[in-house]
């Protein structure tokens, strides 16, 4: 890491508070619901994408109500955090949520480890998303 970056990343832990899955005013900057997409094309697609900045991670799973509380434990020993969703008697949909900065081997690496855990679980792997707070000047579109 060189001086100026050393230097941004003081310039923004003290531009304001760090980003978590809870910060309010996030905007979807990518999003891949395309199994046959690969996740470098999804990020380099994305005009809002900031590659330098950590983004909230959220993949979308469905999973059975009796296997949410399983799947919970299991990403919280990698820093996932399961958010509940909407689903009745059967299966529910929930959201899979961590901080980090993205590059296409990591979102790939986590899409293959989201699709085999909905599959162990009964359930199923639907895609993911990325959130990141409005830029200065940004639009909050993809375009």
């Amino acid at each position: 890491m060189g001086f100026i970056d050393r230097v941004r990343d003081l310039l923004r832990k003290r531009g304001g508070p760090d980003l978590t899955v809870d910060t309010e005013g996030v905007v979807v900057v990518a999003e891949a619901f395309d199994v046959a997409e690969a996740d470098s094309a999804v990020l380099g697609r994305s005009h809002r994408w900031r590659p330098d900045e950590p983004a909230i991670l959220r993949h979308h799973l469905v999973l059975p109500p009796d296997r949410v509380t399983e799947a919970a434990s299991v990403l919280a020993q990698d820093g996932w955090e399961l958010r509940p969703g909407t689903g009745g008697e059967g299966p529910v949909r929930v959201h899979a949520l961590r901080v980090q900065k993205l590059d296409a081997l990591h979102c790939a690496q986590e899409r293959a480890r989201m699709a085999g855990l909905a599959q162990r679980l009964d359930g199923d792997w639907l895609g993911w998303d990325a959130l990141q707070p409005m830029g200065l000047g940004g639009t909050g579109r993809d375009g």
